[in-house]
């Protein structure tokens, strides 16, 4: 499987544990005290860590810091939209669209010396 691919699946893994750590206690620990919210996202987001870290190592063979950001930019989009309408209830957005078109022509000017 090519570095490329192994970073994108890890950084999607990545993604979603890293949303739910910034999100979810929102939902599920709204009426805990925010010290108690705090410490369960800190403990979801080290388990992000052990996605991240390697995803950015793999990519980085074949990929410039500058794209590895912009690719998990677009696949934080990718993740928190559904995230947002199924998860949280929030309304799905035409705005949602429009920030994914400007994603698609940030990717286009970071990715394009290699097409």
């Amino acid at each position: 499987m090519s570095p490329l691919l192994i970073s994108v699946g890890l950084l999607f893994c990545s993604n979603i544990f890293m949303t739910f750590a910034w999100y979810a206690h929102l939902k599920e620990l709204n009426q805990k005290p925010w010290i108690i919210a705090a410490l369960v996202s800190w403990g979801i987001a080290s388990i992000e860590y052990l996605f991240q870290v390697p995803a950015n190592r793999i990519g980085f063979t074949v990929m410039s810091v500058a794209q590895l950001k912009i690719l998990q930019e677009v696949i934080t989009l990718t993740v928190f939209v559904p995230f947002s309408v199924m998860y949280l209830k929030e309304p799905l957005k035409l705005d949602y669209l429009w920030a994914g078109l400007c994603m698609v022509g940030a990717v286009y000017f970071m990715f394009r010396s290699k097409m």
